[in-house]
């Protein structure tokens, strides 16, 4: 059989056993899931049988632990005595304990699991727990039963609208306070503002319960649990239909790339083994993150991890995932000092085939359950296929993130001059994508705000920043600064992908980075949070960063650019000037830091009246008004049957032009 893969990118031919044995490990897993006919969605149901459930006539609880020989639940209800309610052993390693009383377990009702392994009695956390906390005195993790009201979804049904710009967020650290943002403060505080910035989807980090909190959320120890420290189950759910209210999709951060190693706070060891759910020795430990390896062939561990993205989806109603460490997925040296310079990388004994059948069914049961669901892959290695669906030869992602585009502007910015910026680099990064697949560009994400890093405009201004943002206050390090963000993200958003990403604070140039709480500042929060009086603020000039970032969003918006064609129209190297066009729309940088060109010669794809729609010079942007919005400019067929006009060009601007019809 051939696939679609191949008509797309022919380069892929050599490798056509490597594409059709992908396929037959996805078939074969399939079948031995589900047979021939059968739903993963119904598979994928581990949720609605494991954990605690209650009834009219009390509660029931199970778990795996296939290696336990025994297995009980203690906690609050009975005060702690380890050995007082025991589960009854079903087979296959599933226990079962039923507790005749709807008042034997409450909401906040603290809870464990104590497992009996050769001989010693071993303590956990419950696998499918809904909530988790931490005590303050000996900040010892424990499970807790939660029986919150049923929330009523105001919004039942919801649509995600097609131009994905995505508003990356972090519910702690959201606000102004030094300490720990919640739910409802972000949906009373932050949400409205990613509203009026135009923004179509966010994506929360951190939501899946993580013991430490300096992980961003990529340490999860509780696949079930949503993050105690911002709230409860139910004013997350709040947030989600709030977004939905004012048409914005929410997208979880999901983190199925690997786990915690503690055995306290999260499935690791859980049933005494180190191999219930993880590979066993070298194969199972993460060497650069310190954390534990899924085995993805393990039929449970597929049921478990599917069962949880159905979980996320119909209880929490996402839209969606951004899957998280996916190169370190799909290979066995994670991708760690490899350089993926030609297709052999991809196929060879270095490819963990069995995560890309994992993804390839993690990747059908989300468009199962609903079929609207967006799916986004974070993979530095460009593997062929990722974003193609699964009946051609893909793994069936939406998107891939564009992770080489913010490597090469921080690479610029640390290492070249502005004059030495090469025009044709950074056109050719922005735009090599894998044929037949979308691309979600970004200048820079959460990764570039991190203490030890620095966001794009804290490498331009520096210190600058903190005395030289006033509107009265007159600095070529800002005005630099302050153009080559808005050149940027012009560029970025306009012909870096298929859509766009930006994480929270960056759109107005957020000072300084982000450094969690941690010993080595004395658990400080003061430079976890984020200082949105900044852009509120007239008398400073984040606002203009602001305004503008709006403006591109609108723009994109408002035209579908990510619906149409890019294409290239003139790269002027010498002078450092790009002019591309997308959906009708005529794009012209200028990146060098001194060439002002008064009559610029502008190539345009057809005769007729154009006029500037939007400009990184308006005055409301911090610029200089310089470009005229109001002037028509007339394109007239020249000797080489090519369409131009001149044009005033400033150094570091760039424009947006329309044609009057």
């Amino acid at each position: 059989m051939s696939y679609k893969i191949f008509e797309y990118d022919p380069y892929l031919l050599p490798f056509e056993q490597d594409i059709e044995q992908r396929m037959k490990n996805y078939e074969r897993k399939r079948r031995e899931l589900v047979g021939e006919n059968g739903s993963l969605s119904d598979f994928a149901n581990g949720h609605e049988f494991f954990g605690f459930h209650k009834t009219k006539k009390g509660w029931y609880y199970r778990e795996w632990a296939p290696a336990a020989e025994e297995v009980y639940l203690t906690g609050d209800m009975v005060d702690w005595k380890w050995l007082e309610w025991k589960l009854t052993p079903l087979g296959n390693g599933v226990f079962e304990i039923f507790i005749p009383d709807v008042n034997a377990l409450y909401d906040g009702c603290r809870v464990k699991t104590i497992i009996r392994h050769n001989g010693e009695l071993l303590e956990r956390i419950p696998l499918y727990i809904r909530r988790v906390v931490q005590d303050e005195v000996t900040h010892a993790w424990c499970g807790v039963i939660c029986d919150e009201q049923k929330y009523k979804w105001h919004k039942r049904s919801f649509m995600p609208p097609k131009q994905l710009l995505i508003y990356e967020c972090h519910i702690g650290m959201a606000q102004e306070k030094e300490g720990i943002g919640t739910y409802a403060e972000f949906c009373e505080n932050v949400l409205p503002r990613i509203k009026k910035l135009g923004y179509t989807a966010i994506q929360i980090m951190a939501i899946m319960e993580h013991p430490y909190y300096g992980s961003f959320g990529y340490q999860v120890s509780n696949f079930f649990a949503t993050c105690s420290r911002y709230g409860t189950p139910n004013e997350l759910k709040a947030l989600i239909d709030t977004a939905h209210s004012m048409g914005i999709a929410v997208l979880l951060d999901v983190v199925h790339s690997h786990a915690v190693k503690n055995t306290a706070e999260g499935i690791g060891e859980f049933d005494g083994t180190p191999y219930q759910f993880f590979h066993e020795g070298e194969r199972g430990e993460h060497p650069a993150w310190g954390t534990k390896l899924f085995n993805y062939e393990k039929n449970e561990v597929i049921h478990f991890l599917l069962s949880n993205l159905k979980f996320w989806l119909t209880e929490f109603h996402f839209d969606g995932f951004r899957f998280d460490g996916v190169t370190s997925m799909i290979y066995h040296n994670h991708g760690l000092g490899e350089a993926f310079t030609d297709y052999s990388k991809y196929f060879s004994l270095n490819t963990d085939t069995e995560a890309i059948t994992y993804l390839q069914l993690a990747n059908e049961l989300i468009r199962e359950v609903n079929p609207r669901a967006i799916t986004v892959a974070e993979d530095m290695s460009a593997m062929p296929g990722m974003c193609l669906p699964i009946e051609e030869g893909g793994i069936g992602f939406d998107y891939r993130l564009a992770m080489g585009e913010p490597d090469m502007w921080i690479k610029l910015i640390k290492k070249q001059r502005d004059e030495d910026w090469n025009m044709w680099h950074i056109w050719h990064e922005l735009t090599s994508r894998r044929p037949a697949e979308k691309y979600i560009g970004y200048s820079e994400s959460h990764d570039q705000a991190l203490v030890g890093d620095k966001t794009i405009i804290f490498r331009l201004c520096d210190s600058a920043m903190y005395t030289d943002m006033a509107k009265t206050c007159s600095s070529p390090v800002i005005e630099r600064g302050m153009a080559l963000h808005k050149l940027i993200r012009m560029i970025t958003m306009t012909a870096g992908g298929e859509g766009y990403l930006n994480f929270m604070g960056n759109e107005f140039g957020h000072p300084e980075w982000i450094d969690f709480p941690r010993e080595g500042n004395g658990w400080s929060y003061f430079y976890c949070k984020r200082q949105w009086h900044l852009a509120d603020d007239d008398n400073l000039k984040y606002g203009e960063l602001e305004a503008f970032d709006a403006a591109m969003v609108g723009l994109c918006r408002s035209k579908s650019l990510y619906d149409k064609e890019l294409k290239s129209l003139f790269i002027d190297a010498d002078r450092q000037v790009l002019v591309y066009e997308r959906g009708g729309l005529i794009f012209a940088l200028n990146f060098s830091p001194s060439g002002y060109y008064t009559d610029y010669t502008m190539t345009v794809p057809s005769a007729g009246k154009y006029r500037v729609l939007l400009s990184t010079d308006e005055g409301r942007f911090g610029g200089w008004d310089r470009i005229s919005e109001e002037y028509i400019y007339r394109a007239k067929k020249q000797p080489d049957g090519t369409y131009k006009f001149p044009i005033y060009l400033p150094a570091r601007c760039g424009f947006c032009m329309t044609k009057v019809r």
